[in-house]
């Protein structure tokens, strides 16, 4: 906040805006919230953390109206308020932004914006001009970049989760409940967003922030609440608070927050590529001629803002997407063009980067999930019969495991937390042998503990002779698990960095572009 803005009044002796006693809801074999009570007052950011299944997320959907409570009531502006549905909400002043997108993606930003809240003129037509300048408005007013008369299904991830934050500002909502909303944005785009929400709060809203990146809980927060397996564990303020003593918390030990790994040990290229051409679904070019290496027993990372080709890089590379020119090897065998079951028969494991649309079944139960690229193999398959016992079993082992939180593994995968979701695919890609790992965005929407958990594996994996590409839009995390950084812009690899000359502003000038002097001489600019 610059000097000249009048301070705000202290959160803590604001009214009460929105208030949840006791909140309890129940599933089958599951007691997901147990006599939850929360207050959120008027000016305030309220950071809430958990667990992936801790709670958090069934707490929000009660409150904006999703579910409703088996116990307990819910308050606004301290008068109680029956909430039956998401309009409700919305009448209320409630706005949420879901973790998993609740876009169509057939429709305009302007129609999904609008949608339940539909502009007319007369009775019968749809005024979207009218939509479309307030949206506009709104975009400008808040900085967020969108084109109103876009597809959805063409925006990439960031620009649809500035769809949603717009959806919740065109309602006029004063309550806001960011549900992981910086799970799917860059550094960049995620201190874009907390400025939007700054000039929220200082215009008199109230926003409960979710998300399982600490500093960034740290950084925006005005109070903490901490939520473990279903209930209300703690409370904390930030500026007394540290990212390793709110982990604590959330995990109930010690997590350790740095990746501890040996320097690499690089053998023989696992996967080649040679000046590979790519278009994206607008037939627009996505990929621009690119050439890179993984060796067998080290990490590369690809580091780049969202939308720069990275995603149809890896689309190409495991056969979900058609080069237009080039040439991929794995083992120095030519697999171009290779369907995706024989890149994954190859010892090829893909985590990618929307689990919902290429990761997952959603209707499937978390037992068949769990071998989706296996399931045609000894011991799962007998001939013509399925082995369901050794399904069964293998499913037990890896939710353990992977620490997996389902009522059991015959839970349709679809009723999992977006986390727990994530960690069936992790646990079905690291649990097969494999030459070559490709994980894009491989800790999105997962916890601290959680975390700490995959990046000891993905170094492990790397240590047991494995090649890795790592795509991250967390620069943390491509910084802190690779050997090597390659940096995407444009649809090229505009440099490939050693670890060593690889820090947060030489790798963020080179994801916008701009080719340090200093580096020029040393860095291994591609054309």
């Amino acid at each position: 906040m610059h000097d000249s803005t009048p301070p705000l009044p202290s959160p803590e002796s604001a009214p009460v805006v929105l208030e949840a006693r006791e909140l309890t809801k129940r599933f089958p074999g599951v007691l997901a919230n147990d006599r939850i009570s929360l207050q959120l007052h008027k000016g305030e950011v309220l950071g809430l953390l958990g667990e992936n299944g801790a709670g958090k997320s069934t707490l929000m959907n009660m409150i904006y109206g999703l579910y409703q409570p088996d116990e307990g009531e819910i308050l606004i502006n301290g008068k109680p308020a029956i909430i039956h549905s998401p309009n409700d909400a919305i009448q209320r002043g409630v706005g949420m932004v879901h973790q998993h997108f609740q876009l169509v993606p057939v429709l305009t930003v302007t129609d999904n914006v609008m949608l339940g809240e539909e502009t007319t003129r007369g009775r019968l037509f749809l005024n979207r001009g009218s939509a479309r300048k307030r949206i506009l408005e709104i975009a400008e007013q808040y900085g967020l970049d969108v084109d109103p008369d876009a597809l959805v299904q063409d925006l990439p991830v960031g620009v649809q989760q500035r769809v949603e934050i717009i959806k919740a500002l065109y309602r006029k909502a004063d309550i806001l409940i960011l549900d992981e909303p910086t799970a799917v944005l860059t550094p960049q785009e995620a201190e874009g967003l907390f400025g939007i929400m700054r000039t929220l709060i200082e215009r008199g809203a109230s926003i409960i922030f979710i998300s399982h990146k600490l500093k960034e809980v740290l950084e925006i927060c005005d109070r903490v609440q901490v939520l473990r397996l279903g209930k209300v564990v703690g409370e904390a303020a930030p500026e007394n608070s540290t990212e390793e003593s709110l982990a604590e918390m959330m995990v109930g030990r010690e997590v350790v927050l740095s990746v501890d790994k040996t320097p690499a040990k690089p053998g023989e290229p696992v996967l080649t590529v040679r000046q590979l051409v790519a278009n994206d679904d607008r037939n627009l070019r996505a990929v621009d001629h690119i050439n890179l290496e993984v060796r067998a027993g080290e990490i590369l990372g690809i580091a780049g803002v969202q939308g720069n080709g990275q995603t149809e890089l890896v689309e190409v590379i495991t056969g979900l997407r058609a080069p237009v020119s080039g040439s991929i090897f794995i083992d120095g065998k030519d697999v171009t063009n290779t369907p995706p079951r024989h890149i994954t028969e190859a010892g090829i494991g893909h985590v990618p980067e929307d689990r919902q649309k290429n990761g997952m079944v959603a209707p499937f139960p978390v037992k068949d999930n769990l071998i989706l690229q296996t399931y045609y193999l000894k011991p799962f398959s007998a001939g013509i019969l399925r082995a369901e016992d050794d399904i069964v079993e293998n499913a037990e082992q890896l939710v353990k495991q992977y620490d997996v939180r389902t009522p059991n593994v015959f839970t349709p995968i679809a009723k999992l937390s977006g986390g727990n979701q994530q960690k069936v695919i992790v646990a079905r890609e690291f649990s097969r042998p494999l030459k070559l790992l490709i994980a894009a965005q491989p800790t999105r929407g997962l916890d601290v503990g959680s975390i700490e958990y995959i990046h000891k594996q993905i170094v492990s994996m790397r240590d047991s002779g494995a090649g890795v590409l790592l795509v991250s839009a967390e620069l943390d995390e491509i910084l802190s698990l690779s050997d090597r950084v390659a940096v995407m812009y444009a649809g090229k690899i505009i440099g490939i960095l050693p670890i060593e000359l690889a820090d947060r502003n030489t790798v963020g000038l080179l994801m916008a572009g701009v080719v340090p002097e200093s580096l020029k001489q040393q860095l291994k600019v591609e054309n």
